[in-house]
């Protein structure tokens, strides 16, 4: 009896001490994220549109972005109208969000087997994340403007080195241009030139992942925004150029572009030759069945 009622005694007090470090530790964590929601907001823009993994690319993303603080994420679609899956989609997901939409222009669209590269892809609807910004934050507010892929793969850690951004932040994008890695070559905290493999004339050889602006930059440099009709290659630096005059305006985040918190991931097309099969039977999945 005296036994078991130590052994009784013995859990109460490990559970007690579980229960305060436990209490300890929860709120140290929510302490420390609260602190965090006092920088300045990331507004993330992120063009989508309609196929068959967009909802999987979405899903994947905004519960990437669930873990990041103080992060609005602008999503724009290449449509001429907000589609029903994408309202159903951003109303189930906690990110705070804006969803707009604009139509690419026909000469900018692809055709069915046109190769990614041939045309540049989700210019406009940045565009017109930029413009929402103009329109709905004032001169003072404080930020820093991300572009955002859909299908791009994150460390939350990224946020974080670009939150206080003053004018333009840079870092290298892995699995990026036929390289492991590509981007800024940086020593203290200042770019000195560019890891790239290709085009070296271009004015910021950079990927759109690779960059954030500083939002107050932004909105003072009010004709600023990217070229749809860019040479390949060539979008990044048509917003860049409008907002630095060169390399020593950059500031070098990831430990002195020392680390990878990026990777240009690309989701595959899927096949879907049995659907097309099933299709001609008469017989397709339930097109009530959202995917």
């Amino acid at each position: 009896m005296r036994r078991r009622n130590g052994v009784l005694l013995l859990l109460c007090v490990c559970s007690i001490l579980l229960f305060t470090i436990y209490r300890f530790s929860a709120s140290s964590f929510l302490n420390k994220r609260d602190r965090k929601k006092d920088g300045p907001t990331i507004y993330m823009i992120t063009p989508t549109h309609t196929c068959h993994t967009q909802k999987a690319d979405l899903t994947r993303l905004c519960q990437t972005l669930m873990l990041v603080d103080n992060l609005h994420w602008i999503v724009v679609e290449d449509s001429f109208e907000k589609t029903s899956l994408l309202i159903r989609f951003l109303a189930r997901c906690t990110v705070r969000s804006t969803h707009l939409y604009t139509r690419t222009d026909p000469s900018l669209q692809l055709r069915a087997n046109d190769p990614n590269w041939l045309k540049n892809r989700g210019v406009e609807q940045r565009n017109v994340g930029i413009s929402w910004l103009r329109e709905n934050c004032g001169s003072e507010t404080s930020g820093v403007v991300y572009f955002g892929d859909d299908d791009n793969t994150y460390d939350i850690q990224l946020f974080e080195e670009m939150r206080y951004t003053k004018k333009v932040s840079v870092w290298p994008v892995g699995i990026c241009g036929g390289l492991r890695y590509e981007g800024p070559l940086c020593s203290n905290g200042r770019v000195s030139g560019w890891h790239t493999a290709w085009d070296l004339e271009r004015p910021f050889p950079l990927d759109m992942a690779g960059f954030a602006v500083g939002l107050p930059l932004l909105l003072a440099r009010k004709e600023a925004k990217m070229n749809p009709y860019a040479k390949r290659g060539y979008v990044e630096s048509s917003l860049l150029s409008s907002l630095v005059s060169g390399l020593s305006e950059l500031e070098a985040k990831s430990d002195d572009c020392s680390k990878v918190w990026v990777w240009h991931t690309r989701t595959e097309k899927p096949k879907m030759t049995q659907e097309e099969r099933l299709i001609r039977e008469g017989r397709p999945s339930n097109p009530n069945i959202e995917t």
